[in-house]
């Protein structure tokens, strides 16, 4: 059997905003927008590189506007891989992007948690890191 994650939804406010943090502070490749109805669009970003992306997609109703930087109850959500963590958190600090926990060299990685535009946990990584 071949299976795979192919998108992953992640309730945004708004369409544009989130675009705009995702390709211009996390520099993820906008992969499709398209307007499905007045309402409605089909967005996809990614991680340069990846094959999973994200669907922002925008709260319809009042459950999903609270849903919004909260999708995981408060725990870590996202787990961003990277090749080289130092160039990555450089670039989260230079965006401002706030981290809420400073890098740690784990036995899986180096690591730190941020928080995207509406709060949710990511936790960026550098698998397999050596000091």
């Amino acid at each position: 059997m071949n299976q795979r994650l192919a998108h992953i939804a992640i309730v945004v406010h708004d369409y544009d905003e989130a675009i705009a943090f995702y390709t211009e502070k996390l520099h993820f490749e906008l992969i499709e927008d398209t307007q499905l109805n007045d309402e409605k669009r089909w967005v996809l970003v990614r991680p340069k590189g990846s094959e999973c992306c994200l669907l922002l997609a925008k709260a319809a109703n009042e459950e999903q506007k609270m849903a919004v930087g909260n999708q995981s109850g408060g725990r870590v959500f996202l787990f961003l891989h990277t090749d080289s963590f130092d160039r990555d958190f450089k670039n989260l600090l230079d965006q401002k992007i706030e981290v809420v926990r400073r890098p740690q060299v784990e036995a899986y990685g180096k690591v730190a948690v941020f928080k995207d535009l509406y709060g949710n946990l990511w936790d960026l990584i550098e698998p397999g890191y050596k000091q």
